[in-house]
């Protein structure tokens, strides 16, 4: 069982920073693991998915050159930094990790992970 908690999440204006983080109860190296966020009365979206080797981040096209996805195996600890964030990115902001590695299009699909933490809420004004 691996257990997940997210912290980080809050309110910003347009065009700030925000980083989140993902405390992980097992070797963070074993997972791949993801972000995903979703806004009321839309589907979870896939943000960015990481497993430790090279070449192996991924990134939504929505995101790509404002967040970037990393990891501290030592703290096993996951993270998202967020910026030049903008009010389309306001929603709750989930952790997910699943054991062994994954297809690159896997990465960024809910449905391959089936570890999950409760959520942090991102609020983005205008």
């Amino acid at each position: 069982q691996v257990q997940l908690v997210e912290s980080g999440g809050g309110s910003v204006q347009a065009g700030g920073s925000l980083k989140l983080s993902c405390a992980v109860s097992a070797y963070t190296y074993s997972l791949s693991m993801a972000w995903f966020r979703q806004a009321p009365g839309k589907e979870r979206e896939g943000v960015a998915g990481i497993y430790t080797g090279p070449g192996s981040i991924f990134y939504a096209d929505s995101v790509k050159g404002r967040f970037t996805i990393s990891q501290d195996n030592a703290k096993r600890t996951l993270y998202l930094q967020m910026n030049s964030l903008k009010p389309e990115d306001t929603a709750m902001y989930y952790c997910a990790a699943v054991l062994g590695w994954s297809y690159p299009g896997q990465m960024l699909e809910s449905r391959r992970y089936n570890y999950w933490g409760q959520g942090t809420q991102v609020t983005v004004s205008s």
